[in-house]
């Protein structure tokens, strides 16, 4: 096995530097909102912008651009990109919304968390403006990979 060929695999490079741009714009664009640094928004699911379409809409793109969009593998990354935006902006939000709700019922039930539970994580989803977010970042960073990588 060739590992120096992972370092090589362009739609991997451009999934993650799309993932990790959108992670490290999660921190400012927070920060605009709240006026507080917020260092956990690195590593944190949900916000903007999702960080999971960037990632799956770079690399579909990215194998459509170097590898033909009339490829098999471009076909399963529309369909498998079409299932995590879903997901993102669906699913995950609702589990979050779910989550918020919970929260305040054990703050009721508990008046003032006489357990000292963790609260559930309410902020696991994005919303769809968030989604469409991490759809534009992804677009963006794998024509940038196009153009400047031959």
């Amino acid at each position: 096995m060739n590992l120096a060929g992972l370092i090589e695999n362009k739609v991997l490079l451009i999934a993650l530097t799309s993932w990790l741009i959108a992670q490290i714009l999660k921190m400012p664009l927070d920060y605009l909102s709240t006026h507080r640094w917020d260092w956990s928004k690195l590593l944190d699911a949900g916000g903007m912008p999702s960080s999971h379409s960037a990632l799956i809409v770079s690399a579909t793109l990215g194998i459509g651009l170097f590898y033909g969009f009339d490829d098999p593998l471009f076909a399963l990354g529309i369909v498998i990109t079409m299932i995590v935006t879903y997901d993102a902006a669906g699913v995950r939000r609702q589990a979050g919304m779910h989550a918020e709700r919970i929260n305040v019922l054990f703050e009721e039930l508990l008046h003032g968390h006489i357990w000292d539970e963790e609260e559930l994580r309410e902020v696991i989803g994005h919303t769809p403006l968030e989604v469409a977010g991490g759809i534009v970042l992804g677009l963006i960073v794998a024509t940038g990979f196009w153009l400047l990588w031959p």
